[in-house]
């Protein structure tokens, strides 16, 4: 099983400029035929076309930042009309962001999960004493794991973790995840991917994620239990430019599950 992960930096190109393009990241992704492809940061409007765009793979896609104008929600088209002034500008800022998966096999179930919940952070900021600054700093972006179980019985689950000062913070949404895509997996394989925002110069964490396989160089990893990890790879920037633009400000991330 060939997996990928890609952060589509909402469509964004690096540096980022006023157009984005993320029909044409989505449609690079799955060159090649993967069996399964993680994606962050994209667009909520985009939901409904991954699986034209990917040739007719399953979709499953959760919007964990819904489109806001300030305090105010809108529509996903009103979000995306706004932000296509100036994509590189506003970002996120207005349409929001989703997670999805996309999967050559048929999907049996879907799952859903919120890793920092009121009740889950309280708990982390006593055990960790973080100060109160700190706190409702976490609070301020809604952060999900999704996962999908598949005919095989495998799981496969992506998330798009914190990007905390306190690397303890994204450490405990990391763990959170993994373990529970390990219980949803029980005996069978499991796959969390996803730009996890921690890499293994800064970061303990993989070393206490029991079973799962090792992290690669970066903050966007393909971690595995229950079966082997094979030709692990972080894409050149090369595989990654359109008409010599370079898309997302992260690089595809791909292992076999072997």
């Amino acid at each position: 099983m060939l997996v990928r992960t890609w952060n589509l930096f909402h469509g964004n190109t690096l540096p980022p400029g006023r157009k984005r393009y993320v029909e044409e990241m989505v449609r690079l992704v799955v060159e090649g035929d993967p069996d399964a492809v993680c994606l962050q940061e994209v667009p909520p409007w985009a939901l409904g076309r991954l699986a034209q765009w990917s040739g007719g793979m399953h979709v499953y896609g959760e919007v964990a930042a819904r489109p806001s104008i300030g305090p105010i929600p809108v529509t996903r088209e009103i979000g995306r009309w706004v932000t296509d002034h100036n994509a590189g500008l506003f970002r996120s800022g207005f349409e929001g962001q989703a997670n999805a998966i996309l999967v050559r096999e048929r999907i049996l179930a879907r799952h859903v999960i919120a890793l920092n919940p009121v009740v889950f952070r309280l708990q982390s900021a006593r055990r960790l004493r973080l100060p109160i600054v700190t706190q409702l700093a976490w609070a301020k972006e809604r952060r999900q794991a999704i996962a999908v179980r598949l005919e095989s019985g495998a799981v496969v689950c992506t998330l798009h973790a914190s990007n905390a000062r306190d690397v303890r913070i994204t450490e405990a949404e990391v763990e959170h995840a993994a373990q529970w895509a390990g219980r949803l997996a029980g005996d069978k394989v499991c796959v969390v991917a996803g730009d996890l925002n921690v890499d293994t110069v800064r970061s303990e964490v993989f070393g206490r994620l029991a079973g799962f396989s090792a992290p690669g160089p970066g903050v966007d990893h393909v971690l595995v239990r229950g079966a082997d990890v094979a030709d692990y790879e972080r894409w050149d920037r090369e595989r990654r430019l359109l008409r010599g633009l370079v898309l997302s400000d992260h690089a595809p991330v791909e292992a076999r599950v072997v």
